[in-house]
């Protein structure tokens, strides 16, 4: 039998490819084509592209044909599909096959279709792997087939040879020649009979593969198909399909061991809100993927129908359902009301997490649970990332402050160095919290329940002994398109059959639940889910991320002034207005828009909107300071606002104060090898080619620095994949110091001003230290034309320091400065929001930022250090990058950016400054001082968020934190009256039975370290 082995698999492999799958689909009838192109010229809001079905249906259609080339890339052409169903196969069961001209490649990723009936009802999608359209009452209710097909030319981004620079990821540069023929076009019968025992033979021969050689189990099946196909008369395959499944049998009813591995199988589609396509295109990627599961939900007859139950993530593509298939929403909505359709994850979008705030990771949950709650009154707990590049450490704090409690992703699967050791686990976030986590162990959020799937998730998952239970998402991802019938029958055939795990479909709550009660006592990992990979996301696309730093900070200054202004001044307080414009963030923070590995096309539309929501926050701003500036008769003046949560220049946090005059004292002055900057503070001498040679902390009577710092370097940056998001370490191995200038001059007396040229790039630095500062600013503008190249900006620091502090959502992380395990060494990249610290006992040095998010901390002996020289902690920015693919001119162009050295600082002197650069000032012509609605008497209490009620009650909402790491006593004291202060989850909804106790008209607070509170006053105002 072991001879005969592969003759047999290689024998039903044959059959299935080129008989069994072929017959299937016999065609009887050709099909009418008409078509109607879109003008792509078409912009008006009512008719623009893509158009609406009722405009496109009522267009005038022309002839065509099999063979018919359509669709430049991004271009849409309605065909209309018209045909009689002979009388001979009237009571027979039919199937339409469409081919739009698609190859041999995964859906989402090519030509797709939307298919509708003629009144417009959308029916179902299609794709390469899913080309059938029904024929039933629906589609030739009087024996007359009659179907639109809106097909969308989406075209192939990444090349057959690899990820290649292409000019045709934005239809601006995409050209305009035909990507796709029509290459089939037909009615057909259906032959079910054959469907099941093809469905009976894969699952079967899968299942073989699988097993060891001495496993007399999977001789078993062999003999079983070899019997199957010997029944089967390949000229007669419809007649004899029936006899061939009937040997089969007894083999598929043998039931699976009871110590099996047991996997909860649950129907997805992973769709990226952008990605290899604009986000115009994600609105109908959802209707085509949801369309195509409502259809296998509600007329689906074949086997596994029964079961079949569907997870959807991402409220945004649910709420653009609603509001582009209205129709097609009613009918998942009825679907969630059945528990059939399971919506899940409780987030707007499935974001980045390392780079949004502290506030925008709250209100991924706030305005994803809510429209959960609001539009099905479904409250998720579980939180669904499987394909996001790596989770912050302030994770499960949030997650548990929204009211879920457990956590699921897949792609820390890519680690390129360490496995990690783990598939079920108690994740520990910074401030102690736990979240009860699953990592599917079949290592792919887009199964498809194949035998070598189902056999690698069992042999894989690491709790064997203490557990027996992982998830499997199920249907095909990334560019939607979702489970297939296919899929169906293989989950129902492996529900219990033997040699296989068994596999049920059921809810991820179910799974949760039941994996939680097993596994009492699971290890715990403390800390980020660090991915060893997609190190280049925290740089690439700089301008998202400078978009996405400005725009959390002028929300949260809108909301503060508006807020303000509301309670103090009679400002009508914009709800609908801030409401749109955090979604529209939250959106933008979606996992592969943010991190800058989308396509063009993508991301000029993210400048865009960056800048409209700029402006937008900026009316309101104005118009709430303006308001509160004009509160008196007396003469007008000049009030400085500050938004920053701590006091600064003499004006309170979240207040405004007349201006003070600032004295034009001179820091600046030139010696014989270069130039000087000096206050009371800080003594920096600057050489000749722009390099500080010292930073002397005169309080401290210490150098800052164990080399030449503000170096620019330059390293080629070409991974071996994945261009716009990796970082591969041999980058390390070259780097050109960029130290010649073209000129440094004096910049008034406080400043600096440098210009050093490299390539067909430049560098302007303006160094400026202010009297009575310890930090030193840098304002950077780069015109960046590098192809396939990283800039970084070092600065070598004389202190001794194992980690390094980056600071995260609600706190900071700690990361080692040395390589000495492989985990540690994997971190040769590293997030960070607004400030790096590194410190010895005694002493720090932060670097800040205004929109940096990448950086590299190490143990690395300067440039030019002297022999024998400790090597000290050098913090090294990551600037700029140049990748080339998915889009080819990433980063090209002029790039303006603010960093500030802070000598001889703790961790909270980082906070402060951090808040400060990101909240500069503004200046206000007005008459009256504003006074903070809320104060708090301790700095390491910060507050992230001061707001109006979500549910317009006209409550003032405070969300705050510890910064520290360290417990805290602060007392909270407000400018206004209220009823009572209740503690709140972030949807605002009370956690407690009591209101808090207030002592002298104060909340007198206590937080462990990095402790989230949020606050909601009752009646504020009254």
């Amino acid at each position: 039998m072991h001879s005969d082995r592969k003759l047999i698999e290689d024998r039903v492999a044959r059959t299935l490819h080129e008989r069994l799958r072929r017959e299937i689909h016999t065609p009887v009838a050709a099909l009418e084509l008409s078509v109607w192109h879109v003008d792509g010229g078409l912009v008006d809001a009512e008719h623009g592209e893509p158009v609406s079905p009722q405009h496109a249906l009522a267009q005038e259609y022309l002839p065509s044909r099999v063979g018919d080339a359509w669709g430049p890339a991004w271009g849409t052409s309605w065909f209309h599909l018209v045909g009689e169903i002979p009388e001979s196969a009237s009571t027979e069961r039919l199937e339409v096959i469409f081919n739009l001209g698609f190859g041999d490649i995964d859906p989402g990723f090519h030509a797709e279709g939307m298919v509708y009936l003629p009144d417009g009802t959308v029916l179902k999608g299609l794709n390469p792997k899913n080309q059938w359209i029904p024929v039933d009452s629906r589609t030739a209710p009087e024996g007359r087939f009659e179907v639109y097909v809106e097909a969308a030319a989406n075209p192939r981004i990444a090349s057959p040879e690899g990820y290649l620079p292409t000019l045709i990821g934005d239809k601006l540069t995409s050209g305009a020649e035909p990507l796709y023929r029509i290459s089939r076009a037909d009615i057909n019968l259906f032959d079910a009979e054959l469907w099941e025992l093809c469905q009976d033979l894969e699952t079967l021969s899968e299942l073989s593969r699988e097993l060891a050689d001495s496993d007399a189990r999977r001789y078993q099946i062999l003999r079983a198909i070899e019997r199957s196909l010997d029944v089967i008369d390949l000229q007669k395959v419809h007649a004899t399909a029936s006899l061939a499944r009937a040997e089969l049998t007894e083999i598929l009813a043998s039931p699976a061991a009871s110590s099996a591995h047991r996997i909860s199988a649950i129907g997805h589609a992973h769709i990226d809100s952008a990605w290899l396509w604009p986000l115009r295109e994600t609105v109908r990627k959802v209707g085509r993927t949801s369309a195509n599961v409502v259809n296998l939900l509600e007329h689906n007859n074949l086997s596994g129908a029964a079961d079949f139950k569907f997870a959807m993530s991402q409220a945004q593509q649910l709420a653009w359902l609603k509001d582009y298939r209205p129709e097609l929403f009613e009918r998942v909505k009825e679907l969630i009301r059945q528990g059939r359709f399971i919506p899940v994850g409780g987030m707007w979008v499935e974001p980045d997490t390392n780079m949004p705030g502290s506030e925008a990771m709250a209100r991924q949950f706030v305005y994803g649970k809510r429209f959960f709650l609001e539009e099905f009154g479904v409250e998720t707990e579980e939180v669904w990332l499987p394909d996001t590049f790596g989770y912050s450490a302030a994770l499960p704090q949030i997650v548990k402050a929204a009211g879920a409690k457990w956590f699921l992703t897949q792609k820390i699967s890519w680690n390129t160095v360490n496995k990690f050791p783990h598939h079920t686990f108690n994740w520990e976030g910074i401030d102690g919290t736990r979240i009860f986590t699953h990592f599917p162990p079949v290592d792919t959020y887009s199964s498809d329940l194949s035998g070598g799937q189902l056999a690698h998730a069992a042999r894989n998952f690491q709790e064997k002994g203490a557990a027996s239970h992982s998830l499997a998402p199920f249907g095909w991802g990334d560019g939607g398109g979702g489970p297939t019938r296919e899929m169906l029958a293989r989950s129902v055939r492996n529900k219990n059959l033997e040699g296989a795990p068994r596999l049920s479909i059921e809810s991820p709550a179910d799974f949760f639940r039941a994996a939680e009660a097993e596994y009492q006592n699971p290890p715990v990992w403390a800390g980020e889910l660090y991915l060893e990979f997609h190190r280049g996301t925290y740089t690439t696309q700089a301008k998202n991320k400078q978009g996405n730093r400005r725009s959390e900070h002028l929300l949260y200054e809108a909301e503060l002034w508006s807020t303000t202004a509301a309670l103090t001044a009679g400002f009508e307080y914009p709800y609908e207005a801030l409401d749109q414009i955090w979604k529209q963030v939250l959106l933008l923070q979606f996992h592969d828009i943010l991190p800058g590995t989308s396509i063009a096309w993508v991301h000029r539309e993210a400048a865009e909107s960056y800048a409209e929501i700029a402006a937008q926050l900026e009316e309101i701003i104005t118009a709430a300071q303006h308001a509160l500036a004009q509160g008196s008769e007396e003469p007008a003046t000049l009030l400085v606002f500050n938004s920053a949560p701590h006091q600064r220049a003499g004006v309170p946090a979240r207040s405004a104060r007349p201006i003070a005059s600032e004295p034009d004292i001179e820091t600046l002055r030139s010696e014989a090898e270069g130039w000087l900057l000096e206050n009371e503070h800080l003594r920096v001498a600057v050489d000749a080619q722009g390099l500080f040679s010292s930073v002397y902390d005169r309080d401290q009577e210490r150098e800052v620095l164990s080399g030449p710092g503000n170096l620019f370097q330059l390293h080629p940056d070409f991974p071996n994949d994945w261009d716009a998001w990796d970082i591969d370490e041999f980058y390390r191995n070259t780097a050109v110091n960029l130290v010649e200038l073209e000129w440094m001059r004096a910049d008034g007396p406080q400043a600096l001003l440098m210009r050093r040229g490299f390539g067909e790039s430049w560098i302007e630095q303006r160094i400026r230290l202010a009297p009575g500062s310890k930090q030193l600013e840098l304002s950077v503008t780069v015109g960046w034309y590098e192809k396939e190249k990283l800039l970084k900006l070092a600065f070598p620091l004389d202190i001794q320091a194992e980690r390094s502090s980056s600071e995260i959502q609600f706190g900071y992380l700690q990361r080692p400065t040395h390589a000495n395990t492989s985990w540690d060494a994997a971190k040769f990249e590293i997030c960070a929001h607004r400030w790096v610290h590194v410190e010895e006992p005694g002493y720090g040095v932060a670097l800040i930022n205004n929109g940096t998010y990448g950086y590299d901390v190490s143990r690395q002996l300067a440039a030019g250090a002297k022999p024998g020289q400790p090597a000290g902690a050098t913090i090294r920015a990551s600037i700029l990058r140049a990748p080339r693919f998915p889009d080819p001119q990433t980063d090209q162009g002029v790039h303006r950016m603010e960093f500030a050295l802070l000598a001889g600082s703790d961790v909270l002197d980082a906070v402060r400054a951090g808040y400060q650069l990101n909240l500069p000032e503004r200046r206000v012509s007005g008459a009256a001082s504003v006074e903070p609605l809320v104060a708090l008497d301790n700095d390491a209490v910060v507050v992230s968020a001061v707001k109006l009620a979500d549910d317009r009650s006209g409550d003032l909402v405070v969300r705050l934190y510890e910064a520290t790491g360290g417990r805290a006593r602060a007392k909270l004291s407000t400018a206004f009256g209220f009823v009572e202060v209740l503690e709140t989850d972030l949807l605002e909804r009370p956690v407690a039975a009591k209101a808090l106790a207030q002592t002298e008209g104060a909340l007198e607070l206590q937080l462990r370290p990095f402790q989230l509170v949020t606050l909601r006053f009752r009646g504020a105002g009254c």
